[in-house]
This record gives C-alpha cells, sequence and structure tokens, in this order.
C-alpha cells in the first residue's frame, strides 16, 4: 500500500496543489496588473503604457501623436519630493471630479529616466497637459497652497484642455 501511496497518490495530490497554485498566480496576476486606468483614478505609468496611453514618441519622435481617446495629465513626480506630495491629492481630486472627461496619470522620474529626458524635464513636480487636439504644453512647481494649486490646475484643465 505504501507503495502505490508513494508512486500514485502522492503524486496526484501534488499535481492538484500545483494546479491550484497556478490557478491562484493567474487570477492575482489578472487582479493585480491595471492595464487601464479606471475611470475617475490616477493611474501610475511607465514607458510602454505612455507610448501606448499617451504618445509613442520613438515611432514619431519630430511630431506630436496624441493616443488617447480623452485629454490628459502627465504629473513627471518623485516619492521623496515634497511638492510633488502636494500636487498628488489634487490631481485626485481632479480625476474625480472629471471623471469620464480627463485622464490623469503619473510617471515615476526616479524610475523612468528616459521618459524624464525625452520631456526634458529638469524639475519636479512637472506637469504635460495634454490637449484631445493640437499639442501639450508643460508646466513646473506648485503654487504657495493646495487652494491655488487646485485653482492653477482646474483653470489650464479649462482653458487649455478645454474639460468643463
Amino acid at each position: 500500500m505504501q507503495f502505490l501511496d508513494r508512486l500514485i497518490i502522492k503524486p496526484i495530490n501534488r499535481m492538484k496543489t500545483q494546479r491550484i497554485l497556478l490557478l491562484l498566480f493567474m487570477l492575482l496576476t489578472l487582479f493585480s496588473v491595471d492595464v487601464l486606468a479606471k475611470d475617475g483614478e490616477v493611474m501610475k505609468i511607465d514607458k510602454a503604457q505612455f507610448k501606448e496611453l499617451v504618445m509613442d514618441y520613438e515611432k514619431n519622435p519630430k511630431e506630436w501623436k496624441f493616443a488617447g481617446k480623452l485629454p490628459c495629465i502627465i504629473d513627471f513626480y518623485a516619492d521623496w519630493c515634497g511638492p510633488c506630495r502636494t500636487a498628488s491629492p489634487i490631481l485626485e481630486e481632479l480625476a474625480l471630479k472629471y471623471k469620464g472627461k480627463l485622464m490623469v496619470y503619473k510617471v515615476n522620474t526616479d524610475q523612468e529616466r528616459e521618459l524624464s529626458t525625452v520631456f526634458g524635464i529638469s524639475g519636479i513636480p512637472a506637469f504635460l497637459w495634454v490637449p484631445q487636439q493640437g499639442n501639450p504644453t508643460m508646466t513646473s512647481g506648485v503654487a504657495k497652497s493646495a487652494e491655488e494649486t487646485k485653482l492653477q490646475f482646474e483653470k489650464i484643465i479649462q482653458e487649455q484642455l478645454q474639460v468643463k
């Protein structure tokens, strides 16, 4: 009986365990990968996502060709940056306020150095304001207070991105 147990039953149980673990791993992977930004949420993106969601600057190095479906804001930030931490909750609030009308993305400049170089980021926070039509504009820094920063962002959203 031990012979059958060792040769047949234990390997079958091990295979079941491996299949269950594989299924759990696949489910966790599926739910943890954020392929598209959820409406009304800020999404951290990398170079590949930037090229897919915003603009493929390698294919079009001389001409701006927006790939998105909605105007967007790209926040170039770093975790250690105080002004970046001031801007972050404001951008989250604006992403909710303009849900369905505007996307907000974040690019970590420490991790995505190539994107920072391509867009000439020399100081952070820096914001790339991308309208649906036309060329984007860049601003940097925040105002003296969170309230002033929010008003400044709202003005740019309404005037440059044409989002009401």
